[in-house]
Formats: C-alpha cells, structure tokens, sequence
C-alpha cells in the first residue's frame, strides 16, 4: 500500500460527499416509497456491477466461512435496512451520526471478538461516543424514541459488519465479501414487501411494507441513488488503499457536516444544541477510535 495522505483525504471527502448525497435521494425517494424498498434499489445495482466485475475478472479466494460471510451481509443488511427508515422520519445529519457510531461499536467487537487491543486511548473514544449517544437521543433515564433505537442498532449492526470484515477478508475476495451484503440487501427486501402482501403492522413500519410501483420522476432518484452508493464505495476504497486506516477514518466524519448541509437544503430543522453537542462527541470518540489504527 502507498501512503499518499492528501491523495487519500480527497478520496474520502469526495466519498464523505457521495454518502450523503446517497442519503439524500433516499430521503426524496421516501415520499413515494417505503425504506424497505429503497433499500432494495440501493443495492440491485450494486449486485450487478459487482457481478459484471467477476465475470470480466473471476474471483481469487480459499473460502471456508461461508456462515461467517452469510452473518456479515444479514448484519449489513439490517443496518442498512435501520438507516434508511431514519433517513425517512429524522434530519439526515442525525440519521447519519448514528450511522456513524458503528466505529465506536466496531472497536467493541474487534476487542471481545477478534482480540484486537484498544488502549487507552479507544477506550476514552468508546466512553465519548456513548455520551454523545445520550445527546442525541436526549435520554434522560425514561424512554427512547423509535428512530433512536433503530439509529443505535444501526450503528450495532454495521459495527459487528466491519468487524467481520476483518476476519473475511483472509479468505475471500472483496468483492465476495460486499456481494454476501448487498445480495441479502436485496432478496431480504423481496422478501420483506411480499410477506407484506399477507401481513402487516404500522408499528413494525421499518420491516413491513408493500411494494410501490416507482413513479417517472422517481427512476431519476433511483439512478442517482445507485450511482452515488457506487462512487461513494470505490473511492472509500481508494482513500483506504493510499493512506493509512487511522487518517482516512478520521476524514470519513466529514459525511456528518455534508449530510446536514444538504438536511438543511432538504427542509430538515438546523439541529439544536444538545444534537450539535452529541455529534461533536461522537465524533471526537470517531478520532480517538480511528487514531489507534495508526
């Protein structure tokens, strides 16, 4: 790997950039849409570009944990499938902060899981992200609300994800491992909008829900959203391959100040302090958490 540190900065603010702007099409396309079948759109497309990949260029791998691979795409998948229905229903900084806590989750696991020493300094960012959760959500010992549980499974559920991502990527091909996500993140939809047909129950609003024929005007944000999730995933590829994982995770934050920039172009309310004062938490325990990959 080289190690060309302003090459791999650009690379993650371009896709910081893409990741909200992919968390903006989303939000469009829940006025016409259930989550559920946004998500399944976000990731048809990147079944077929990742399967023309193979096809140009077959896979080179040994295989061997086909459990494990199954356990990273339904995580990845619920994940995703949690942050979308936020997306639709609260600002898109705030959907994307919580998002953004899977490091914080991440380091948790690879510690207990994958025996990943953390030191002082993760452990300090690990307490931060945590208090900086209670900002956001407000909590004051009552109760949450429904979009702060599902942000805060979101951020568990990419969390165990990523962590199994470390023990995959000694067996399979990369594009194995991003395959096993997003072919669940799109049969897991089919699935989910056709048990719909027969069942439903407002209060399971993020699991349950019909299919919706995609207007004309909506095609445009699906095409959009496909292809901003695409740029968005090869350049984070990129900044990782070029510079050092501790620099560009520390980069990667600057998705939460896009994604409020184009929140507040949306509509959504400027957040109020509290938030202002969680993010910047989370994102402080982000820095402490990612410099310990130096």
């Amino acid at each position: 790997m080289t190690n060309d540190v302003t090459l791999g900065i650009k690379y993650m603010l371009f896709a910081s950039f893409c990741f909200a702007c992919m968390g903006a099409f989303a939000k469009q396309l829940s006025g016409s849409m259930s989550s559920i079948e946004v998500v399944f759109f976000r990731n048809v497309f990147g079944v077929l570009l990742i399967l023309i990949s193979i096809y140009k260029s077959p896979l080179n791998q040994k295989g061997g944990k086909p459990m494990l691979l199954v356990f990273r795409g339904l995580a990845g998948f619920i994940a995703l499938l949690f942050f979308f229905y936020n997306i639709a229903n609260i600002p898109l900084g705030e959907a994307m902060t919580f998002s953004k806590t899977s490091t914080i989750f991440s380091a948790i696991f690879a510690y207990f899981f994958v025996k990943e020493k953390l030191g002082l300094k993760g452990w300090l960012g690990v307490f931060i992200g945590f208090i900086g959760i209670l900002f956001i959500t407000k909590f004051d010992g009552s109760s949450l609300d429904k979009t702060d549980w599902l942000g805060i499974l979101c951020g568990v559920g990419a969390g165990l994800a990523y962590t199994s991502i470390r023990e995959l990527r000694k067996y399979y091909d990369g594009r194995t491992i991003v395959l096993s996500f997003m072919g669940i993140g799109t049969v897991g939809p089919l699935l989910l909008m056709l048990i719909s047909e027969f069942y439903i129950n407002e209060q399971y609003d993020y699991i349950f829900a019909k299919f919706v024929m995609p207007q004309p005007g909506d095609w445009i944000n699906i095409i959009c959203l496909g292809g901003v999730a695409t740029l968005a995933q090869v350049y984070m590829t990129k900044a990782y391959s070029v510079a050092k994982a501790g620099i560009i995770g520390t980069i990667s934050y600057a998705n939460i100040a896009f994604s409020i920039m184009i929140g507040l172009i949306l509509g959504d309310a400027f957040p109020d302090i509290w938030i202002i004062l969680g993010i910047s938490l989370i994102v402080v325990s982000g820095f402490f958490v990612s410099s310990k990959k130096e």
